[in-house]
């Protein structure tokens, strides 16, 4: 089991420099238990994944994603049904894959995952694990370091789960070599455009034909419904904004949470470890071992940390010199917390015997032991109170801005009055939304165009559109839906159906070109030998320069071309295609070379079985996952888990 946490370390690593982000946790019973039913979304056996568990989850998935888009999606876009089964769907893989693993006896120890901890950069100074910067860290996401290591552990005996399938497929060498051959073989490509606008003079509309067309697609024509809001908005961070704690309350909150305050003493130390398994005869050549080491360490201290390079048979700690960062009493096995602690800093100690074996031990630093001064702790109150006190006047305010909106319906300036607001102005909006992801939201869109709002003429009610953010609307002036008349639109339809059917005579030459390419290849320089009144015939075939291309280096080769000449039978070459493309063109493409992939590209052939085998090893896992959930009893409730409208 550690060789497996050891070996994906790096890959854990990055697992957890993710987690440390903002997150808010229910605590850690709710996390691993299941709760009542009253709340439950699904049950897993007898497992129930309660509501609280499930929120918490999307909002860190909808975090994520904001994260990913640069804070630039409107909220209530990333509150979908997709996403939302998507994520309980997670919840449930993840406790399949606990449970599995907990009924084959899998563990990870506390030492596991101290030593993951400790390597995460997020919770280092100057490259050194910092229990403080930790605990900092941590506290900051109303988190407390049992809630976080237990959830590490939940994560990683789940990663264990899932490592066999997802890690264990088998992909041939033919396989590989095949996709690199098809990936990296290169083509030459050169083309020809014939543009329908070439056989516009050929266009003959019947007289009535526009009419008819639209007569017969009415709602081609139509302008949807639209209408023009003014809006005031009531955001918390404004509220935030505004708020400064005085400095009595800042003083008070100091006096009253001093344990909150308290930096427990911990202590960093290097060791050089010399393995024993318990063996009397193994014991022994540990004891000789460590002693002749210590000798050595006691001439020569400032050898300590190459010594351990050397000789220190702890693979977690060895290649930096024996290092093992920070820890608190209690962190280490007792005997050799019990040396630790009775040590000065520089002091190097005999070795000392423990369950793992033998340890030179050196204790490099020292800190904690005391509470952090008013001042050291100061801003970190004044951003709680901040919080508090803005949440506390945000719930006060919405109270009294959502009432003031139903008792004074008829406008909002009673209301933008209360928040010290001045109402905005929209463009025109419709009901697929305006010009902006804020005008386009899904609650707004609903609540404007009620019945209450748009025909009423009433104040909307005070619309959530993220945490922390309320819009009320009122509609100020409404298009109905009308379709526009033919006379407006006439000319601009005629230009249409000519074009579609230039279009047509496009792709007509086009297709006689093409066959008369395949048929004889000199006969696409003049489609019809009776083509002396067709002006699109008559052109010569002006190919563009031949360029060498592959899928993954396209060139200039425009796009449709490229895809229809890697569909292309090259068997013989050169080789014809031909393609309708946007606007009513129709393109030919001439393949007149191909070249395989090299041989003997190992590394890239390598790169490739190895994409190949995570994709067959997902598949497997995603199997593994399907047979799971039909023997665990999984029962979704859906009306728990969809957005409520």
């Amino acid at each position: 089991m550690y060789d497996f946490v050891y070996k994906n370390k790096r890959l854990m690593q990055l697992m957890l420099a993710l987690i440390v982000l903002p997150f808010a946790f229910f605590g850690i019973d709710s996390y691993f238990q299941g709760g009542s039913g009253a709340n439950s979304v699904a049950t897993v056996g007898d497992y129930r994944i309660t509501q609280e568990e499930f929120s918490q989850a999307l909002r860190e998935r909808q975090d994520a994603l904001q994260r990913m888009a640069g804070g630039r999606v409107d909220p209530a876009m990333l509150d979908s049904n997709e996403l939302r089964f998507a994520v309980l769907d997670n919840l449930v893989q993840q406790r399949l894959l606990f449970e599995r693993a907990a009924k084959a006896g899998l563990v990870i120890t506390d030492r596991q995952i101290q030593d993951i901890v400790a390597g995460v950069e997020a919770f280092k100074v100057d490259g050194k694990f910092s229990l403080e910067r930790y605990e900092e860290l941590l506290k900051a996401q109303s988190m407390t370091p049992l809630i976080f290591e237990q959830r590490i552990r939940q994560d990683m005996i789940s990663e264990h789960a899932a490592y066999p399938y997802a890690a264990s497929s088998f992909v041939s060498r033919s396989e590989a070599a095949n996709l690199l051959r098809i990936s990296e073989q290169q083509r030459e490509v050169s083309y020809f455009t014939l543009a329908a606008d070439r056989f516009l003079p050929q266009v003959k509309l019947e007289a009535d034909a526009v009419k008819k067309y639209y007569d017969g697609h009415q709602d081609e024509f139509r302008v949807p419904e639209q209408v023009r809001i003014e809006f005031v908005l009531l955001s918390g961070e404004a509220i935030l904004a505004q708020i400064q704690p005085l400095a009595a309350d800042v003083r008070k909150a100091y006096d009253e949470n001093m344990k909150r305050f308290e930096v427990k003493e911990a202590r960093q130390a290097s060791h050089i470890l010399f393995a024993a398994d318990g063996n009397a005869e193994a014991k022994k050549k540990a004891k000789a071992k460590a002693d002749e080491i210590y000798a050595q360490v006691k001439k020569n201290p400032k050898d300590f940390a190459a010594l351990a390079k050397q000789h220190s048979q702890d693979p977690g700690s060895a290649a930096n010199g024996g290092d093992l960062g920070f820890f608190e009493r209690g962190s280490m096995v007792k005997a050799f917390d019990d040396v630790v602690f009775t040590m000065k800093a520089g002091d190097i100690s005999q070795p000392v015997e423990t369950e793992f074996g033998y340890h030179i031990i050196r204790l490099t630093n020292v800190r904690g032991g005391k509470a952090k001064s008013f001042e050291e702790a100061r801003a970190e109150i004044e951003v709680d109170l901040k919080k508090q006190q803005a949440g506390r006047k945000f719930a006060e305010i919405s109270e009294s801005f959502s009432t003031t909106l139903f008792e004074q319906s008829d406008s909002l300036k009673p209301a933008a009055d209360l928040i010290k607001a001045v109402p905005q102005k929209s463009g025109w909006i419709s009901r697929n939304g305006g010009d902006s992801p804020l005008l386009s939201n899904p609650k707004l869109l609903k609540a404007i165009f009620s019945d209450d709002v748009l025909n009423n003429k009433r104040n909307s009610e005070a619309i959530e559109l993220a945490p922390g953010v309320l819009m009320a609307a009122r509609v100020i002036e409404h298009k109905p839906s009308v379709v526009q008349p033919f006379e407006q639109i006439s000319a601009a339809l005629t230009k249409k159906l000519t074009l579609q059917q230039a279009g047509q005579l496009a792709a007509q030459d086009g297709r006689a070109r093409l066959t008369a390419l395949r048929e004889d290849k000199d006969a696409g320089k003049d489609a019809g030998k009776d083509a002396g009144r067709d002006a699109g015939k008559n052109a010569q075939m002006a190919w563009s320069a031949p360029l060498l291309v592959s899928r993954g280096d396209p060139k200039e080769v425009p796009v449709d071309a490229l895809r229809q000449a890697f569909k292309t039978d090259v068997s013989k070459v050169p080789a014809y295609a031909g393609v309708e493309i946007a606007g009513g063109a129709y393109m030919l493409v001439r393949i007149s070379k191909v070249l395989d992939a090299a041989e003997g590209a190992k590394d890239k052939q390598n790169a490739i079985a190895q994409t190949l085998r995570q994709v067959a090893g997902q598949s497997e896992l995603a199997a593994y996952l399907a047979s799971l959930k039909q023997k665990s009893d999984v029962k979704i409730r859906k009306d728990q888990v969809e957005k409520k409208s």
